[in-house]
């Protein structure tokens, strides 16, 4: 007799990869990509207004690195992050920044509090049918919800070669995956309430190739890997990597997917 077994409940495994940052708080600080200042030009053009000034709620803002970049731009940024050692990172190179322990599914936030509710690199961790009320609750009227991702450039070769080595290990079509990346404004609110504006900004860094391969160790889908198929991975990756910049400084190409919706 053949016995179906169901299918795997992907929530704890989303919740064992929303959790594996805590213990590479450090690494993922040092090594992952900012975001460029036409990002901040585009959301303000999209939601309207400045960020100069305004009070603005930054979700999942795991070590700050967008909150950083908020508070130069002038904004007066209040930081919300779930995870003990993301924070604990946060504490120790934002000690300037406030920062209060919580999820976007429900934040310990005031009503109607917030002129941007941000999230980078976070909106996908939590729940649409309790972040959007959430959001819808925290903005003023006239506030802007700005969400945002780094994606990699599929159309830089060296790149494009190295997301199918990473899908191939992984088990996932890296290119389907971005796709689905550009199909987010669909995504985001399925209840359709927000009505979301995309933008999508180019932009590149250059990093000792310890940084980039540090950075793709970072992923979560490489924390909850094992730590020897993760690190054999990562030197085979070497290999491949200093073909294309023999000096040891990578060139890496994103395109930030930006999707911006204001409260009515």
């Amino acid at each position: 007799m053949t016995t179906t077994r169901p299918p795997a409940d992907p929530q704890p495994a989303h919740a064992l990869r929303a959790r594996s940052f805590d213990s590479a708080a450090a690494q993922y600080a040092a090594n992952r990509p900012a975001y460029p200042p036409a990002l901040f030009d585009a959301v303000e053009e999209a939601a309207g207004r400045p960020l100069s000034g305004a009070r603005v709620v930054d979700v999942g803002a795991g070590t700050g690195i967008a909150t950083a970049l908020l508070h130069a731009r002038g904004a007066d940024v209040l930081a919300v992050e779930p995870g003990d050692g993301m924070a604990a990172e946060f504490r120790r190179r934002l000690p300037h920044i406030p920062l209060v322990r919580g999820s976007g599914d429900a934040l310990p936030v005031a009503d109607a509090r917030a002129d941007f509710l941000t999230y980078a690199q976070a909106w996908h961790w939590t729940d649409p049918a309790r972040s959007v009320p959430e959001a819808l609750r925290v903005l003023r009227p006239g506030g802007a919800l700005a969400l945002w991702w780094n994606t990699d450039a599929l159309d830089v070769d060296w790149i494009a070669e190295a997301a199918d080595r990473t899908g191939r290990f992984l088990g996932v079509d890296i290119a389907a995956e971005k796709r689905k990346a550009g199909e987010r404004t669909d995504r985001a609110d399925p209840s359709g309430r927000l009505d979301f504006t995309r933008r999508q900004v180019r932009w590149s860094r250059r990093v000792p190739v310890d940084t980039h391969l540090a950075n793709i160790g970072s992923h979560s889908a490489f924390l909850v890997t094992s730590e020897e198929r993760r690190t054999a991975f990562l030197e085979e990756e070497r290999t491949h990597v200093l073909k294309v910049f023999p000096d040891g400084v990578v060139e890496e190409t994103y395109d930030v997917l930006l999707l911006v919706a204001t409260k009515p």
